[in-house]
């Protein structure tokens, strides 16, 4: 009869929304890592392409133990960075991290799973800060670590100073944290020297870059 057709039409539009809405999915976030720089943890991730308006979901927990755990401060959250520096502290201990995505339309994605993360071997350290000034003596040079770093690691930090002479020629000087300064004598008036410094730590067996040259010409001696 002619009632078949518009049932069908019906049923068949029906099932194409009824599908459509089972089968859609959100795609999990990707390169999940720890990035960590002078004990400072922060989860990083990327949310897929064409993605907006998405929030974000963050747990963590010690490797071998089996629950996770949410991070208080990162739960529906639209950045795409978690720090979990108060978290992961513990350098004896290994941590893992994930995240998943979710819609407005109440859909979730799968979770994303980081690498296996520590604070002791996976941080990068940082050069201190420097600062020179010429004087009758010689150079004064003075040393000023990241904070994050001198609160964690304190009175194991030490720093190696390189004197560098216009001919390339380079002097090294190791100083303890609580110096905060070094004064560089014997050296030739009015001579152009640049000096660049290193972070050290021994019991890690760990060292950072050297930090950029910074130069002064020294003065005339009395």
């Amino acid at each position: 009869s002619s009632s078949h057709p518009v049932e069908e039409t019906y049923i068949y539009i029906w099932n194409t929304c009824f599908t459509e809405s089972v089968f859609t999915f959100l795609a999990p976030p990707a390169s999940v890592r720890f990035d960590s720089v002078d004990y400072k943890n922060v989860l990083r991730w990327i949310p897929q392409p064409n993605s907006t308006s998405l929030q974000f979901y963050v747990q963590w927990k010690i490797y071998g133990e089996p629950q996770w755990l949410d991070v208080a401060s990162c739960q529906g959250i639209q950045k795409h960075h978690c720090d979990l520096s108060a978290l992961t502290s513990d350098p004896r201990e290994w941590y893992y991290g994930r995240v998943h995505a979710s819609s407005r339309n109440a859909s979730k994605s799968a979770w994303a799973l980081s690498p296996r993360f520590s604070s002791r071997w996976d941080t990068k350290i940082s050069p201190p800060a420097l600062k020179l000034n010429a004087t009758k003596q010689g150079i004064m040079v003075r040393v000023k670590p990241p904070r994050s770093l001198v609160q964690k690691m304190n009175s194991r930090l030490y720093f190696k100073i390189f004197l560098i002479h216009a001919s390339g020629e380079e002097e090294v000087y190791e100083m303890d944290c609580c110096s905060k300064h070094l004064l560089l004598k014997e050296l030739k008036q009015k001579t152009t020297y640049c000096v660049q410094a290193q972070t050290l730590i021994h019991l890690q067996g760990k060292s950072s870059a050297r930090s950029p040259p910074k130069c002064t010409s020294t003065l005339t001696q009395v």
